[in-house]
């Protein structure tokens, strides 16, 4: 079995998601888990932040939901309203992450939101992906330079092109694949309990 996690790094779903994701690898240490960026803002919906005027609600209701984080310096970001989210740049530093420690994703990926979402770090700036990877014990500077690398933007539109063929459209969703299957066993919110019984109920 293999576990796909979809999410984007710029989604407030799916940063309240990382807790649930680093609890499911925990307790499948055996399983691979695959992290594939989503592409939530992109094209058109690159825009001030400003514009989406849910995002403070949704942000209380995600944080009552999952206990997740949002630190002083992204509310300040919230508050300003300029910051423009571009999920093209985020999809790239996840790939240049990814990259460097195939076998730590979800822990990456999870650490890449809360450079967002609690520090208020742009993850269009080489020097975000610098200080997460140095956090993780990674080499900063060959992240930093894998980031602004063509094959970090081949990769990027490579992960939107296999969200697409695995048919997600909301992020965050965890699928499973075995046996030829291919199931969403979460989709949202869900915790790492209920992750289980759903694999468990499709046998895998």
């Amino acid at each position: 079995m293999k576990l796909v996690y979809v999410f984007d790094a710029y989604c407030g779903w799916s940063h309240g998601f990382s807790r649930t994701l680093l609890d499911v690898a925990a307790r499948h240490p055996d399983v691979p888990v695959e992290v594939v960026s989503g592409g939530l803002f992109t094209g058109a919906r690159r825009v001030p932040i400003r514009e989406f005027g849910y995002v403070r609600g949704a942000n209380a209701k995600i944080s009552e939901l999952t206990g997740a984080e949002f630190g002083p310096a992204y509310d300040r970001l919230i508050a300003d309203g300029s910051f423009v989210m571009d999920s093209d740049a985020a999809a790239r530093g996840m790939a240049a992450l990814r990259g460097a420690a195939p076998g730590r994703a979800a822990e990456l990926a999870a650490a890449l939101q809360r450079a967002f979402y609690v520090d208020g770090l742009s993850l269009s700036d080489p020097a975000t992906y610098r200080k997460v990877a140095g956090g993780a014990g990674l080499d900063g500077d060959a992240v930093a330079a894998a980031f602004t690398a063509p094959a970090a933007r081949a990769a990027a539109e490579g992960d939107f092109r296999r969200a697409a063929r695995l048919g997600v459209d909301a992020f965050p969703t965890l699928v499973a694949e075995a046996g030829g299957r291919t199931v969403a066993v979460a989709r949202g919110h869900a915790t790492a309990d209920e992750v289980d019984r759903r694999l468990a109920a499709l046998g895998m």
